[in-house]
């Protein structure tokens, strides 16, 4: 019998230049470069632009990248009133999922951008245009008006100015560790090579589809629990337990009933994940400027007491979720604002995946009942 590899694990199916990572260092690498570093130097633009093209812009091109993405940010009017008519008991990737569906439906370059450049344009609308989507969608959630993009604020500060406003000085949604804190968030999780979402968009383009429906696909993979949702699930858990000194006795409870624990372990990584420490340090930060000690301790006590009883190390997840709580965030959104950085990652693939293509079609090993002879109900006439 042929070996069948469930879940394709194992299995290296293409070659990619965009992410790796590298078991040497234990670090995750976008086109060469560790993310920390990424981290410490660029920003979130820089990181985008790094994954379309291959090499960090200089000023020039930076200036050019920031001066078109800032000019795509407007969702029109038809696109707010589509989202206006989504219930609001829908998750909100389900309105991510409708709303790049309809940035496809009225693009006449849908079906025409196989061009590396055109795919491009397509990749920087769409990432352009998602942050003002999800944040007119948490605020409508929250029953309050949509706030414009403001052009003169880069990307991660304005996503947060378009959630929570400008406030009164001092506002922590746009304290300058907040700010940051985002952004490294965003960068961490761009991309990270042939995950379960990244794969279905580089399937999807593989059929020579379109730009739009492979990232449709993708956020329709990511919408799941065992991919994205682990951020929520995250949050979810640590305001079950409440109480950080319950939190051993509840993980307890949770590994004697072999229930899963989200936000700890990773296919790739064999010695812990090496984002984690980077967005550890942001959910310090964040924490010191909001108040939240509380959800620190619960952090170290649930990380603590995993490593005693398994010696599983957390993900990125893991940090993610109480970061993006204490930065104001409703739960729901969470899975919505990791599209709004992976789509970089994702579209920077279906580049790849245009470039040099091949029908993506495996095989599968049949398992039901043989071959057999047709007994009709009736006989033939």
């Amino acid at each position: 019998m042929t070996e069948i590899k469930k879940g394709l694990a194992g299995v290296v199916v293409d070659t990619t230049a965009i992410s790796k990572v590298v078991p040497e260092t234990n670090s995750l690498t976008y086109r060469g470069y560790p993310v920390q570093d990424l981290v410490r130097h660029c920003t979130f633009e820089e990181v985008a632009y790094l994954l379309w093209y291959g090499e960090l812009p200089d000023a020039a091109q930076l200036a050019s990248l920031r001066q078109s993405e800032r000019a795509l940010r407007q969702a029109d009017r038809s696109l707010l009133a589509l989202i206006g008519k989504l219930p609001e008991t829908c998750h909100p990737m389900d309105v991510v999922r409708t709303a790049i569906s309809y940035l496809g439906a009225e693009d006449p370059n849908e079906d025409r951008g196989r061009t590396p450049e055109a795919l491009r344009a397509m990749a920087l609308r769409m990432t352009a245009v998602l942050p003002t989507v999800i944040a007119a969608d948490m605020r409508r959630r929250r029953g309050l008006d949509p706030i414009s993009p403001d052009a003169n604020r880069g990307f991660a500060e304005n996503f947060l100015y378009m959630c929570f406003g400008a406030g009164s000085a001092g506002d922590r949604h746009l304290d300058p560790r907040v700010v940051r804190a985002f952004e490294t968030s965003l960068i961490l999780y761009a991309e990270h090579g042939f995950n379960a979402s990244t794969f279905a968009a580089r399937v999807v383009t593989s059929t020579e589809s379109d730009i739009y429906s492979a990232v449709t696909a993708a956020i329709g993979t990511l919408k799941g629990r065992l991919h994205g949702g682990a951020n929520e699930a995250v949050m979810h858990a640590m305001l079950e337990i409440e109480d950080p000194d319950q939190a051993r006795e509840w993980l307890r409870h949770k590994l004697a009933h072999r229930e899963k624990v989200m936000g700890f372990g990773h296919r790739v990584y064999k010695r812990g994940d090496s984002r984690v420490p980077t967005m550890k340090a942001a959910l310090d930060d964040v924490a010191e400027v909001t108040g939240g000690q509380h959800w620190l301790r619960m952090y170290g006590e649930l990380e603590s007491a995993m490593a005693e009883a398994t010696g599983i190390a957390p993900n990125l997840d893991f940090p993610a979720g109480p970061a993006y709580y204490l930065m104001g965030f409703d739960i729901d959104m969470f899975t919505p604002i990791f599209v709004m950085s992976r789509v970089t990652g994702w579209t920077a693939h279906i580049v790849e995946q245009s470039e040099s293509n091949a029908l993506i079609r495996p095989l599968s090993e049949y398992v039901g009942v043989p071959q057999r002879a047709l007994s009709p109900l009736l006989p033939a006439s």
